[in-house]
């Protein structure tokens, strides 16, 4: 299998990357130089990230939360981080002592990555951390060493970069790991220390009493020569329009369905609207047309209903009858309506023009709703000017504001 690995920091842009091209059983090829002349034509593709830019912390997730990522899982670590929640991308890596173990990478540096390689022609890879590539064995923390900072594997979904050390001294952040390990009783047996540049080796004797725990040296170790099935995926991306490779010709006679379903549905509508709006011109016309027959002295139609019932109320005051909208008959109503009412919650009524305004207090809703629903069965219309409530009323406070007119 071949395996190309691009080591990228997320601090900086992306324009130039250390690579390496692993073939099982032959030796590493390794290079540099722009993401342009990548090698090509490999089975499987891994973004390395440096252990520095990865926080690998552990948490306690309902079950569910496991299969979601990125800002949801980024609020289960907004302690343990500086920012922003959705600043972070996190991933789910596994379970350690009953505990999720979370990884936690910048979202923006990602970003720039993904464009990057999108813009080079690679869309298909895994993303990796270059801690989580290092050898682990149950019981055995290792440790890369470069001579003066490292990074150190605690476990098989573990790890962290290290501060500086000397040959003499080892790095402060490994002795707090092994003390904090050691106070929970899930301190190693022993550290492998593995080099990775030339004469890093320290004094192991040194290293050994200073943190009370056997320091061995295991060899050297190099991202560019890991196994090719080390490491612990992060995340994988895809080249999203390759699943819908060769999907349009399936597609085209269901698309066709839905466009023929579509405009049928948009001709009924306008058939529709349209008829409607000629029954609307018709009784218009029929009622202006019984207008005139009856007032042939009118000037103009604007309103033909609300013109005949003006007409119509000034025939009964002709007649000395009263009409609907007349203050007596009104009141007589609205008293029906409000004989439910404790003394004292109708503060004011109001007249005029046919209009009559209630200003009701201390009264709940239920009894707003009763006396609308009763003045409505009276022939009466109720509203509320500016709010249009479904109980026709403006409340300021506990004051309640009914407007009623005839029909």
């Amino acid at each position: 299998m071949s395996l190309l690995r691009i080591r990228g920091s997320l601090a900086g842009v992306p324009v130039r990357c250390q690579w390496a091209l692993v073939n099982d059983g032959r030796a590493p090829v390794a290079g540099e130089g722009p993401l342009a002349e990548l090698p090509r034509r490999t089975e499987r593709i891994q973004l390395v990230i440096p252990a520095a830019q990865v926080l690998i912390t552990r948490a306690r997730l309902p079950h569910a939360a496991r299969r979601h990522g990125g800002s949801v899982l980024a609020y289960a670590v907004e302690d343990e981080t500086v920012g922003e929640p959705d600043a972070n991308q996190v991933s789910w890596l596994g379970a350690a002592d009953d505990n999720d173990v979370l990884a936690v990478v910048d979202k923006r540096g990602l970003t720039r990555w993904r464009d990057a390689l999108d813009a080079a022609g690679v869309h298909d890879y895994e993303v990796h951390c270059e801690t989580l590539l290092l050898p682990w064995a149950a019981g055995v923390w290792s440790l890369a060493w470069d001579g003066r900072e490292g990074m150190v594997r605690t476990g098989e979904f573990e790890g962290t970069a290290t501060d500086c050390g000397d040959r003499e001294a080892p790095p402060l952040s490994l002795r707090l790991m092994l003390e904090d390990a050691q106070a929970h009783s899930a301190g190693p047996a022993s550290i492998a220390l593995y080099t990775t540049a030339p004469n890093a080796a320290p004094d192991i004797e040194a290293w050994t009493r200073e943190l009370g725990i056997a320091v061995r040296l295991a060899g050297t170790w190099d991202w560019r020569t890991a196994p090719t099935g080390a490491g612990v995926r992060l995340a994988q991306e895809r080249q999203r329009w390759r699943v819908f490779t060769g999907a349009a010709p399936r597609l085209r006679p269901a698309a066709w369905i839905l466009g023929a379903a579509l405009a049928i549905q948009a001709a009924a509508l306008v058939i529709d609207w349209t008829s409607l709006a000629s029954e609307q011109r018709v009784l218009r016309q029929q009622m202006e047309s019984r207008f005139r027959a009856a007032f042939p002295d009118a000037v103009a139609v604007v309103d033909p209903a609300l013109q005949m019932r003006r007409k119509l109320a000034e025939a009964h005051h002709a007649a000395g009858q009263a009409d609907g909208g007349d203050f007596l008959p009104m009141i007589v109503q609205v008293a029906a309506a409000a004989k439910e009412l404790p003394a004292g919650a109708l503060r004011t009524v109001s007249y005029e023009g046919g209009r009559m305004t209630l200003e009701l207090s201390a009264v709940d809703e239920a009894s707003v709703r009763r006396i609308v629903a009763r003045l409505a069965q009276s022939g009466l219309s109720v509203d509320a000017g500016v709010d249009n409530a479904p109980a026709a009323a403006r409340a300021t406070s506990t004051t309640v504001v009914l407007i009623v007119r005839a029909s």
